[in-house]
């Protein structure tokens, strides 16, 4: 299994490189991040030498490279991507999660997300046909791709975007016709993930990939939105139930991203458990796509693995 990990880690650097995407290598500990709510991250700090006047500074360990990737991108224009540890706290260790693990994270100039969707697919072809360990495997299947609209009205049965229009209440009733009990008082956001995980996340467990596209533009998170107004250039990519990669068309308007992080820094600060310091020092980027994948994952799957306990070198944290 350690070489069977290599191996695709060296097919993937080579896929890439052979596109001429300029590879990275940035900081794992930080003194600023971007507010993401949905997640917690590992603080630490940094011991200044004995005589200096600071005594300590905070630092976080990131929960992904997008922080620097986007500096970077925005600084020289360049196609980019990165192989690294990232951190994120909180959550349970085990069959799909782990306190540490590898992303593989790609931008690419002036694409969009279904661009992103096109590379990525080549991506997963090119590594279930090359290299001698997936030699025996069949030519991978296309993607299916269906919309998150779509989703719901085929699994949760009910038109997701008509609903949430009209309020919360009218996303409760639904929640409740599939079985659920909301709490009191959420959001149609919370609703809507309270939904999603439940009633449609399940349903995409099939042994074909599926993308899922078009998110809804109410959830928040640094897309930028369709024309439509109703959705998100988003898509994330599923296999066996199993989420792999999270895709956008990045924002590149500077005031909806300061927006976003406003909004986001908000409820960070009144639900989150470690609390971060926030990066204030917006980028301007040009139109480009970002995707964030899950390594550990990709390499279970690859690999027919039914935990990422099983392809790491160490397995995961103990619970």
């Amino acid at each position: 299994m350690l070489q069977r990990r290599a191996a695709i880690i060296r097919q993937v650097r080579s896929f890439f490189e052979s596109l001429n995407y300029l590879e990275l290598d940035t900081p794992l500990l930080s003194p600023n991040l971007i507010p993401e709510s949905c997640l917690e991250v590992f603080r630490t700090e940094r011991i200044f030498p004995h005589g200096s006047k600071k005594e300590k500074q905070p630092l976080w360990l990131i929960p992904s490279p997008e922080i620097y990737m986007k500096k970077i991108i925005g600084q020289h224009c360049v196609n980019v991507f990165q192989i690294c540890k990232c951190f994120r706290n909180g959550e349970s260790c085990g069959h799909l999660h782990n306190s540490e693990f590898t992303m593989l994270e790609y931008y690419t100039i002036d694409a969009d997300y279904m661009d992103s969707l096109t590379l990525t697919e080549e991506l997963i072809n090119f590594l279930t046909t090359e290299g001698t360990e997936n030699k025996d495997r069949e030519k991978y299947i296309p993607f299916e791709h269906i919309t998150v609209a779509e989703a719901f009205s085929r699994y949760a049965g009910f038109d997701l975007f008509k609903t949430a229009a009209e309020g919360t209440e009218a996303m409760e009733t639904q929640a409740k016709k599939l079985g659920l009990e909301p709490m009191p008082g959420l959001t149609v956001t919370q609703l809507y993930d309270l939904i999603f995980i439940h009633s449609v996340e399940p349903q995409l467990k099939t042994k074909k990939p599926i993308a899922l596209i078009d998110y809804p533009a109410f959830v928040p998170c640094l897309a930028k939105k369709a024309n439509d107004g109703l959705t998100a250039e988003r898509w994330e990519l599923y296999y066996d139930g199993i989420e792999l990669a999270n895709c956008y068309s990045e924002e590149t308007d500077i005031l909806k991203i300061k927006e976003f992080f406003i909004n986001e820094e908000a409820e960070k600060n009144r639900t989150a458990k470690v609390i971060h310091n926030i990066e204030h020092n917006y980028w301007k980027l040009p139109r480009c796509s970002g995707t964030a994948m899950g390594l550990d994952r990709l390499i279970m799957m690859l690999t027919g693995k039914k935990s990422i306990d099983g392809v790491l070198p160490f397995g995961t944290l103990p619970l």
